[in-house]
């Protein structure tokens, strides 16, 4: 029988049904669900969960106009203005942001298929250097139909000046190879999941190569705020400075450089489903996007949530501080669980949720016959064993490691449930 569904469609039977979410559905706790999965693999801080939860429930009401479509698919006025202003604190821009820079979506994984859409036609080029966030990926290609293009580095600083070159390599080869253009570069910054951010250096000349081929920045800055003091790792890592925060007068056509930004990583809110995409200097691309923002309308009770949190200067204050302090002190943790245990890991973050480790030669010291005939498969046999000690990580595989053996831990969990997790990658390996 034939099939009715489309041949995009096709391409994308069963994602619905991943490990992960089905990993999701099954959560470990240690009382009333000891069988169930410790995910450490899933980019969610659950540190504030009860210091934000305390502030949102004496807060919230809700009058009926919440009940209503409110003002439109773009996002409430209320609440682009409190963005406007609180991102306008703590990104610097050189021009200030007002409300009419700002498109609301329901969740940043939106934004970022509205750019991919409104960048490219079917077939067109985005840069994106490895490893990546792996929902990149779909994001940008599954309904929009970019082409997302791998830039690796090899043994090159991917956060270096000299890495420029490399996103020029594959620009160059993409558009000789295949007579389409790439269209635009996408960042992650700070990144994930290598935790780290970009030089202002780097950026500057990363708007360089995009205006020599009129790409466009797109830098992805969901984890803006949730930068830290790494008190463990030796040498001072780069502090945070946004792309808007850049003088782009001799650099760039500021039409070139977007922003985007959300409530779930910095507000540890992934639920709210709140993105924003921010162009001040390209009112055509936010009217292209307009046209097609009912598809990503937010919900009007999450909007006025959010205001109400953006709006309070003392509790964001507050909040952003002892964020901090609680990344810091998690990273450290496990950070120092790895060392004690012989674990490799990416030193020198300061940023975001994440550890990037070496999980794979760990297994090939402690089971060197094992695994001498092992090459890339060696991801592949080290997730096995995690999942069956009902431990789950993010494979770097699907990450876009250039090598084989890296997976990302995310860190930012209780106590209890990190250690837990912790204790069974160590198991999985066999050191235990």
């Amino acid at each position: 029988m034939t099939s009715p569904l489309s041949q995009r469609a096709h391409n994308v039977v069963g994602s619905a049904n991943s490990l992960m979410w089905d990993i999701m559905r099954n959560p470990w706790c240690p009382t009333s669900k000891p069988d169930g999965y410790v995910n450490v693999g899933v980019a969610e801080n659950a540190l504030m969960h009860d210091y934000l939860l305390n502030y949102m429930n004496t807060q919230l009401t809700l009058p009926a106009k919440y009940l209503t479509y409110n003002d439109g698919a773009i996002g409430a006025e209320r609440l682009r203005c409190a963005m406007a202003a609180f991102l306008n604190k703590h990104l610097h821009p050189v021009k200030p942001l007002t409300s009419n820079d700002l498109l609301v979506t329901n969740g940043v994984s939106s934004a970022i298929e509205h750019i991919s859409w409104a960048f490219t036609d079917p077939g067109e080029g985005i840069l994106l250097g490895r490893p990546y966030y792996g929902t990149f990926i779909p994001d940008m290609s599954v309904r929009p139909g970019a082409v997302v293009i791998p830039v690796a580095f090899g043994e090159c600083d991917p956060f270096s000046v000299d890495a420029v070159e490399c996103y020029e390599r594959a620009l160059l080869a993409f558009q000789a190879t295949t007579g389409r253009k790439v269209r635009a570069l996408m960042l992650c910054h700070p990144h994930n999941p290598l935790g780290r951010c970009y030089p202002k250096e780097t950026m500057v000349q990363l708007m360089r190569l995009c205006q020599k081929y009129q790409v466009h920045l797109i830098s992805d800055e969901i984890y803006a705020l949730s930068v830290w003091k790494n008190t463990i790792d030796l040498g001072t890592p780069v502090p945070f400075e946004s792309a808007l925060s850049i003088d782009t007068a001799g650099v760039i056509d500021p039409g070139l450089v977007h922003l985007l930004w959300g409530m779930s990583k910095d507000f540890g809110a992934n639920g709210i489903r709140l993105g924003v995409i921010i162009s001040q200097s390209n009112p055509v691309l936010l009217e292209a996007i307009k046209g097609v923002s009912l598809y990503t309308y937010s919900s009007s009770i999450s909007e006025h949530l959010a205001a109400i949190v953006l709006e309070d200067d003392d509790f964001t204050t507050r909040y952003i501080q002892l964020n901090r302090q609680k990344l810091a002190e998690s990273y450290a943790f496990a950070a120092t669980y790895l060392k004690d245990h012989g674990i490799e890991y990416a030193a020198g973050a300061n940023a975001a949720f994440f550890l990037w480790v070496n999980l794979g030669k760990k297994y090939r010291e402690l089971h060197p016959e094992e695994t001498a005939n092992l090459g890339d498969e060696i991801s592949d046999k080290v997730m096995q064993l995690l999942l069956q000690r009902k431990v789950f990580l993010a494979s770097g595989f699907l990450f876009g490691s250039e090598k084989s053996g890296w997976f990302r831990i995310v860190f930012t969990h209780p106590r209890e449930y990190l250690e837990e997790a912790l204790r069974r990658i160590v198991l999985a390996l066999g050191d235990l």
